[in-house]
This record gives structure tokens, sequence and C-alpha cells, in this order.
């Protein structure tokens, strides 16, 4: 499969119905999404793998990973519409992913690979949420693909180094984010982000 084959069915992934401020809840754009997941694809980190989608959202990883191979895709996300959602889309299309309802500190399934975009902390309640996503990361995986805010990255790195990781990877993007809620001033908005492929040390 083509990046751009697996892009154009990414965009089939449905968005939040009514996505949650205080989980800053936007949808991972379509070709962000592929080229993370064809990268981590190409490196040997998702076929015939165990997959691990952190905060799933609706579901765009764990369904990237599924088409492109991975042994057993787990989506986990705290909201309950949204893994609805998820679970209709997957169900539907026959993709077989395994999502549930649980929050972050409760997720203990060790897999092979963790694909995830965390809430940037944008939102009070949301603050140092990132900090959480990779502690637990490093608790389940060895090799970790995570999406974070560009300017935040010196504090990312310190982390990671401090819970026995290394980020060996990292490459920009531009995320656009559509007006969601009534705070937006704006119709849309783009965030410098940068993924960032880590592995724990051995």
């Amino acid at each position: 499969m083509k990046k751009k084959e697996l892009e154009i069915l990414l965009q089939k992934v449905p968005n939040y119905k009514n996505p949650i401020p205080n989980l800053e809840q936007y949808l991972t754009p379509a070709n962000i999404a592929a080229d993370i997941i064809f990268y981590a694809f190409q490196l040997g980190d998702i076929k015939n793998k165990i997959i691990l989608d952190l905060g799933c959202g609706t579901g765009i990883f764990s369904v990237g990973s599924f088409i492109t191979g991975a042994k057993k895709v787990i989506g986990i996300d705290i909201d309950n519409s949204c893994i609805e959602i998820a679970r209709k889309y997957a169900l539907d299309n026959q993709y077989e992913i395994s999502f549930y309802v649980k929050s972050i500190e409760k997720v203990n399934e060790k897999c092979d690979t963790i694909l995830m975009n965390p809430p940037f902390g944008a939102q009070k309640s949301n603050i140092n949420i990132d900090r959480v996503f990779i502690k637990k990361g490093l608790e389940l995986s060895p090799v970790i693909y995570s999406l974070h805010l560009t300017k935040t990255l010196s504090f990312i790195r310190n982390l990671v180094e401090k819970n026995g990781g290394n980020i060996i990877f990292c490459k920009n993007y531009d995320f656009p984010i559509k007006w969601s809620f009534d705070f937006h001033k704006k119709s849309k908005i783009n965030y410098e982000v940068s993924l960032l492929k880590i592995e724990k040390e051995k």
C-alpha cells in the first residue's frame, strides 16, 4: 500500500460528534496520521506487531495500524462517546480492533509499539497530561510514536530520559485545528508539532 492510499482511507475515519474541550479532542489530520503510520510501518514497528493506541479518540491510528498489517490493535480512550464511534466504524468496515474505555493511569496492556497523539496540555485541566502519557508509554512498550507541541520538546526530552527512554527521531508538522468550540476565535489555527520516536533503554 502506498502512503497516499493509506491517507485516503484514513480520511474516512469519523470525527468527534460532540468534542469535549478539556480533553482537547481534535482529530489528527489524515495526512499526518498516514505519514506517521507509514514511517512506523517502514521501520518494522507495525506489521505483525501488537499496537496500542493511547488516547485513541475515534481511532485513526488504530485503523491505520490494522490496515498496514498489525497482528493486534487496541485503542483506549477515557471518553465513552468517541469509543462508541470508533467501535461502530471498525465493525462497519470489518476492522478487527479492540476499543476500551479506560483512563490512562489504569492501562496495563503490554505491546510492541504505541502510537499516540496525547492532549497538548493547552487547557488548564490538562496541564502536564503529556507527562502522564509518556510515563505510561514507557511502562508498556519498547517503542513509542508520539506527537507533542514543538515548543515543549526540551521538557519532553528531559522527561523521556528520566523515565528510561531515548528520542531517536523527530519530525515537525503544521497541525491545523479547525474551529470546534465557542472559545475559538479563528476558523483555523496551525500549531507546530513534532513527532517523536522514542525507544526504551535496554
